[in-house]
């Protein structure tokens, strides 16, 4: 026998899922208790967030500099972009779809006029929503460190991107700069691979307290919305994204399984953030070039959520049918419209959506913003749906666009996915 084989409990993902476990129970039979857990979760979460900008940047830059031509990370952001726009779109269709065939909130009757809005009033507050063009105002950050200190990724992105372009042109000059921008990259992932040591701590954290804070009663009421969005999401997985995934030569059900711990840590703590530098290092050891990754994977996670878009058109049109509020073909078609804006910058973070939710009511004027009181109690529960259907989307989307921009190794992808 191999005495430096694993045993079972010593892999990540198993630990993961045993803490999971736990903390429902916990929930369950002790709610007061695992209330105050919740610290563990948000602690894990802040850990790898304060990694992910630096590690953005050296991975953006390192793979930019070492591009043989420059105009090649031009073609992979918009290569990324259109086939962000597809899926997304795609995922809104069907989202629509299953709702209005599902029909979850008919027969509920809601009276909008008789629900409690005191727990959702910073939600709806009224707010100042960016347009368009300050949306994209606000990407450009008003320092080079302030890009790193405020945590908006887009802005880290941008930042990274202008001083890679800067190294490129730099040339022989800018080797000493780029040997330390590797060892610290290095570093860095070796900090990640730490703190995702704590992970089931994190995940135990994080369950406990939504299990014990909402309880599972909570869910019963509802259970036709989260029977309908959860079917959409695996319908969306394993036939849409497993069929973009078989045209681009691998398996969903591969990748599922080598992203599997990431994808128990994200089912355990309801953000995509906390395995973000974790996944950008496994496409990248997957067969991706490091610049598309680098490029691919940060745009994602505020151009490309599918799980987002799903819960969002269901969300409202659930809403909608709960209060009796009719929407014509045409209204449903202005909504489609509407999310494709809103749900652009809903980061990662559990509970983003929520926000989004809200501002789409209130931005569209017929349906009740005061109904998404109706969805408060379950929403975290639909977190965890929303974050993995996420990450296997902008897995598969850094996938696609590495092997359409010819920067894939395909024969490394066969054998890592295939097991060897």
């Amino acid at each position: 026998m191999n005495s430096g084989a694993k045993k079972f409990y010593q892999y990540l993902y198993v630990q993961v899922l045993i803490a999971i476990g736990i903390g429902i129970l916990l929930g369950a039979t002790y709610p007061q208790l695992a209330q105050k857990m919740q610290p563990l979760g948000e602690a894990f979460i802040h850990l790898i967030r304060m990694l992910i900008a630096p590690i953005i940047f050296c991975t953006v830059v390192h793979g930019i500099a070492n591009m043989s031509d420059l105009k090649k990370a031009g073609r992979v952001a918009l290569k990324a972009i259109i086939y962000f726009e597809a899926v997304t779109t795609l995922a809104l269709i069907i989202g629509m779809i299953v709702v209005n065939v599902w029909k979850p909130g008919v027969g509920m009757n809601v009276n909008p006029a008789t629900l409690d809005t005191s727990q959702i009033q910073k939600y709806i507050a009224p707010k100042e929503h960016q347009t368009l063009v300050e949306f994209f105002m606000h990407i450009i950050p008003e320092t080079f460190v302030g890009a790193f200190s405020g945590g908006d990724t887009l802005q880290v992105l941008l930042v990274s991107i202008l001083f890679g372009v800067g190294m490129f042109r730099l040339g022989e000059k800018g080797k000493p700069v780029m040997d330390v921008i590797e060892v610290l990259s290095k570093i860095l992932f070796g900090i990640v691979n730490v703190v995702m040591r704590m992970a089931p701590l994190g995940a135990f954290g994080a369950m406990a307290f939504t299990i014990g804070k909402y309880g599972v009663v909570s869910l019963l009421s509802l259970l036709s919305f989260m029977g309908a969005f959860y079917t959409t999401c695996l319908l969306f997985v394993f036939v849409v994204l497993a069929a973009i995934a078989r045209l681009a030569g691998f398996s969903i059900l591969a990748l599922i399984r080598y992203l599997k711990e990431e994808l128990l840590v994200v089912l355990g703590t309801s953000s995509s953030e906390t395995v973000l530098p974790r996944t950008m290092a496994k496409l990248t050891d997957l067969g991706c070039e490091e610049s598309v990754t680098g490029l691919v994977i940060p745009t994602g996670y505020s151009f490309n959520l599918d799980g987002t878009c799903i819960y969002l058109v269901m969300a409202t049109v659930f809403l909608a049918q709960a209060t009796n509020t009719p929407l014509t073909i045409m209204q449903q078609l202005v909504i489609l419209g509407l999310l494709l804006i809103t749900s652009k910058g809903a980061a990662g973070v559990s509970g983003a959506a929520f926000i989004v939710l809200a501002a789409t009511l209130s931005s569209f004027g017929t349906i009740p913003v005061a109904s998404i009181t109706l969805v408060l109690g379950v929403h975290r529960f639909m977190g965890e749906a929303i974050s993995t259907t996420n990450l296997v989307g902008n897995a598969v989307a850094t996938i696609v666009v590495a092997r359409w921009e010819g920067a894939l190794d395909a024969a490394r992808m066969k054998k890592v996915l295939g097991g060897g």
